[in-house]
């Protein structure tokens, strides 16, 4: 089972690649649908109703950027 700390180290690294890829922040917005759509297709892979807590998530993370916005801060 990966660990918090070995995702956390993971997804450092997809940002530093992607960052290296194209350092331009607007051209990460495909991938970072893609990787949206790939996690909204693991959570209907392994249980149906986690749908619904997909989209939740989605709903806080939209609260989250608007707040990013608003205050600066995550």
């Amino acid at each position: 089972m990966v660990k918090d700390y070995e995702l956390r180290e993971s997804l450092d690294k997809v940002a530093k690649q992607m960052h290296q890829y194209n350092s331009n922040p607007s051209s990460w917005l495909s991938w970072i649908t893609y990787l949206l759509a790939r996690l909204g297709d693991q959570a209907m892979d392994v249980n149906p109703a986690n749908q619904r807590r997909y989209e939740e998530m989605l709903s806080n993370l939209q609260d989250n950027i608007y707040n990013r916005r608003q205050t600066g801060g995550w």
